[in-house]
């Protein structure tokens, strides 16, 4: 040091940066760390969120003139509810599932100025329980999946017309997937505004999985799992515990948010159990599931008709009317008519009214008139056969049907009606040139098959009886053939009827149906 006291020529150090460098590197730190916590709380905040309603849409006629639908011949008074299936509303135009906030609010509007009233799942299930008719038109507006579409399109439109619905959750999605799905508080502000109740559509076995080695994917709420880790399919233990463990946890989802306990289950999917890995024993047991849980379960799928009544209360299954993005009101309420039950007195003359039939098989023909005459089956056709109003008639008991039968040859043709169509039980009449046989494949009948000889004729008069403990048949006024109903409930064995017409013969000589009364 020089005698001044100064540090003489050294150069100078630079000052020293280690203090900024650990101050930025702490920063840095404190950011990376409280990364997860600011994207939970955000995320938290994005799923706890209720979002802003959309204004419904302008009323599809503001002038006060008729609204959408109103050429549409309303469905008889006094019948039982019918069950709509939606899913989701919104502008979004990609998926047929999701109906347009405009076509939501004509459908309302169209079913209000027809004198339709909705029910709440209470009223509904009342009506599964006791069988009473609500009101003269109802129906029960349903949703699945939750989305969110439900709080920001349909609810508004629901409050402008003064209705009620029910959303289905999948719990396990409940905020989850924002804004796909509906948060819990989104869910409770609908559940206050007494509009909506909530019931049950699994927790997280609303999803496809691989259901064998090949990678086929199917609903895993319906099919045993394929489990690659260990090569081989679930047990039937191991499937009925997972389902059984999803079912409870849907209903603690929704109980826990101070919701009341569902009393209705809709099938993800509408997967029917027929088309499932699922074996009889598997299928009932889940069937036992629900039932031990719910009143009845939803599906738009099901292997035979089962509108809101009787027949499908003891099934404990409804099957509902689908609305999709292509729904239109008008369209809404022909459906509605077509479900819509009838009496065997409504019926008069059936094939006087061709829109009443439903053509079975893949003839590709609509309406009775391979039946009658008015058209040939197709070339390469051996059968056809049509049912009449399978949704209207679904819950008859007690009705007569008088027809004659013309163009029967030999044994090459016969003319064929199904008795309690649709029902776990029908019976089969069929009619030949000189033979005439009643079937039954229900093993809790007193038998299987009742023949009889007819005088050989190319026509013959038919009538058959149909009551909840027999069927009843003769042709040409002489008593043919009868079989007795099991130890089955009235309403298990309830149903309309169908004809057909059978044609084997190398001339192709079709029998038909000339006339037919029901009452």
């Amino acid at each position: 040091m020089s005698s001044d006291g100064s540090r003489g020529n050294r150069p100078r150090r630079r000052p020293d940066g280690r203090p900024l460098l650990r101050a930025a590197l702490g920063l840095l730190t404190a950011a990376v760390v409280a990364l997860p916590f600011t994207a939970a709380w955000q995320y938290d905040t994005l799923r706890r969120a209720v979002a802003e309603q959309a204004a419904p849409p302008a009323p599809s006629s503001g002038d006060g003139g008729p609204g959408p639908g109103a050429d549409v011949e309303p469905a008889p008074a006094g019948n039982a509810p019918v069950v709509l299936a939606y899913h989701d509303v919104g502008p979004d135009d990609r998926s047929r599932y999701t109906v347009s906030p405009e076509h939501f609010d004509a459908q309302l509007r169209a079913l209000r100025d027809a004198g339709y009233r909705t029910l709440t799942t209470r009223e509904f299930t009342g009506f599964l329980r006791t069988g009473r008719t609500p009101g003269p038109r109802t129906v029960h507006l349903t949703f699945d999946d939750g989305t969110h579409g439900l709080w920001t399109h349909a609810d508004p439109v629901l409050a402008r017309y003064g209705m009620k619905a029910a959303a289905y959750l999948i719990t396990g999605q409940v905020g989850t997937h924002r804004p796909y799905y509906l948060s819990w508080p989104e869910v409770e502000r609908m559940a206050r505004s007494g509009r909506w109740d909530f019931q049950a559509h699994t927790r997280l076995s609303h999803e496809r999985a691989a259901v064998d080695a090949a990678g086929h994917e199917r609903s895993v709420f319906t099919n045993r799992l394929w489990l690659a880790d260990e090569g081989r399919v679930e047990t039937s233990d191991e499937y009925r515990r997972r389902v059984a463990a999803d079912l409870d946890r849907s209903i603690r989802d929704l109980v826990r948010h101070d919701l009341p306990r569902p009393r209705l289950f809709a099938y993800p999917f509408s997967e029917r159990l027929d088309e499932s890995n699922l074996g009889a024993r598997d299928a009932d047991a889940l069937r036992s599931m629900l039932r031990e849980r719910f009143t009845a379960t939803l599906t738009n799928s099901a292997a035979r008709p089962l509108p809101a009544g009787p027949r499908a209360a003891a099934a404990g299954q409804v099957q509902r009317l689908e609305v999709t993005r292509d729904t239109t009101a008008a369209g809404l309420l022909r459906e509605l008519g077509r479900w819509a039950t009838v009496t065997p007195q409504d019926a008069d003359r059936p094939l006087a009214h061709p829109a009443h039939w439903q053509t079975t098989g893949a003839t590709g023909q609509a309406g009775p008139g391979m039946l009658t005459g008015g058209s040939r089956p197709p070339a390469g056709t051996a059968y056809a056969s049509a049912d009449y109003r399978p949704f209207a008639t679904a819950d008859w008991t007690d009705y007569r049907l008088r027809t004659a039968v013309g163009g029967l040859h030999g044994t090459s043709n016969s003319a064929g009606i199904t008795l309690r169509a649709g029902s776990g039980h029908p019976v089969s009449l069929s009619v030949g040139h000189h033979t005439a046989s009643l079937t039954t494949a229900d093993p809790e009948t007193t038998g299987d098959r009742r023949s009889c000889r007819l005088k050989p004729s190319a026509t013959h008069r038919i009538t058959v009886s149909v009551t909840p403990r027999h069927v009843r048949v003769s042709v040409d006024g002489e008593t043919c053939a009868a079989v007795r109903a099991g130890r089955w409930r009235v309403a298990e064995g309830a149903g309309g009827f169908s004809l057909s017409v059978r044609n084997d013969g190398p001339e192709r000589q079709w029998p038909r149906f000339t006339s037919l009364k029901v009452g």
